[in-house]
């Protein structure tokens, strides 16, 4: 049996923090937590978020391993609706990451907060 997305989002156990791009942004700016985009490099190439570092979904997981090191860092994730970037933060948080938040919000959104 397939689960569709809604039913796979609600079945995420770990306590995913979600917050909008003004309260990332500020916060980006105190505890120089990192922004990753992790849709993918064509979704980047048509609408880029300029401050965020491109580690599509697919290769999140080695992409973290391999340029964040502090699992303490920081990590401020989003994508075009939010689905990819919850996803996201399950499995970081999983893999032992501790400070992971989703931004709920428009790319036009982060942008708009992110490049003041």
């Amino acid at each position: 049996m397939l689960i569709d997305i809604p039913t796979r989002l609600s079945n995420i156990t770990c306590n995913i923090r979600c917050i909008p791009a003004v309260e990332a942004d500020n916060e980006m700016r105190e505890n120089n937590g990192i922004l990753i985009d992790v849709r993918e490099p064509g979704e980047v190439q048509a609408n880029p978020v300029p401050k965020a570092t491109n580690f599509p979904r697919g290769v999140l997981e080695m992409k973290m391993l391999e340029n964040v090191k502090d699992a303490a860092k920081p990590i401020y994730i989003h994508c075009a609706s939010g689905v990819r970037a919850k996803l996201s933060a399950e499995q970081l948080l999983a893999m032992g990451y501790e400070n992971i938040t989703v931004i709920t919000c428009s790319v036009p959104d982060i942008n708009k907060a992110v490049n003041n």
